[in-house]
């Protein structure tokens, strides 16, 4: 690149380079999106219209950066994690966060109309990322498990909400007040005994949320000019609803802690 007196304006720029050896983590969450849903009329207190459109648009950031190892969204937000050793835009936070949220976002409207049959996008969807460095596993873990029990415990404030509005008749200021200082127990108990509702047979991807991780997949090929038959591994996005607090998933998944 040929140079020229105005070249020094880059050393204005500033080194934002990720430690190196830790977990990165870019989250991306919905902005505003409490009135964007209302306004394109989610079905309350769960659409999987929307959760099918959110975990298309993992899959699409997954399979664009082949470095993220694991991926977690609940409700308007997916969390990516990049191995420790990555080395994606030279570990710059804010093409990380860029390069993400735009395909992140990109492909929710490039999309939607396939979920979102009936309903046309009325403006378009805005979302947020930040970017957060975990050293260790036991770090990056233990942030994973914060996010579902948050999905847990919004999941299910959630549910009683919009039963208590839906089918019982109360106004939200009143739903709200009655929900007011309940814990787990008393929501379980009152979604069971005023409204038939057993929380643990909702479905897991309401109450789990959704876990992107890579696996394996053996695959067929015809070499050109033969008819031998070869197997040919290829990895593959691959979506769950299952818990990723307990050891077992970990147990089962152990290639993810030990990509780096």
């Amino acid at each position: 690149m040929a140079k020229s007196k105005y070249e020094y304006v880059r050393k204005f720029e500033q080194n934002d380079a990720c430690l190196p050896n830790c977990w990165i983590v870019v989250r991306v969450d919905g902005r505003n999106f409490h009135r964007f849903s209302d306004s394109h009329g989610f079905k309350k207190p769960n659409d999987p219209r929307g959760l099918g459109l959110m975990n298309k648009c993992a899959e699409a950031v997954m399979t664009e950066f082949g470095d993220i190892v694991i991926c977690y969204g609940q409700s308007d937000e997916y969390s990516f994690v990049f191995r420790k050793n990555t080395t994606q835009f030279s570990r710059r936070v804010s093409k990380l966060i860029t390069n993400v949220v735009s395909l992140f976002a990109a492909t929710y409207v490039f999309h939607w109309a396939s979920f979102f049959t009936d309903q046309h996008l009325l403006y378009p969807p805005m979302f947020d990322g930040r970017v957060v460095l975990y050293p260790s596993d036991k770090n990056l873990r233990d942030y994973l498990s914060w996010r579902q029990a948050d999905c847990h415990i919004n999941n299910l404030y959630n549910t009683c909400f919009w039963c208590l509005v839906n089918q019982g008749g109360v106004t939200q200021t009143k739903a709200e007040e009655r929900l007011c200082g309940t814990v787990s127990s008393d929501k379980n108990e009152l979604l069971f005994s005023e409204f038939d509702v057993n929380y643990n047979n909702e479905p897991e991807l309401y109450r789990k949320g959704s876990i992107l991780i890579w696996v394996q997949k053996n695959e067929a090929s015809t070499e050109e000019n033969t008819t031998d038959k070869k197997k040919r591994i290829r990895r593959k996005v691959t979506t769950l609803h299952t818990d990723i607090i307990g050891d077992g998933f970990w147990d089962e998944h152990r290639e993810i802690l030990t990509s780096s």
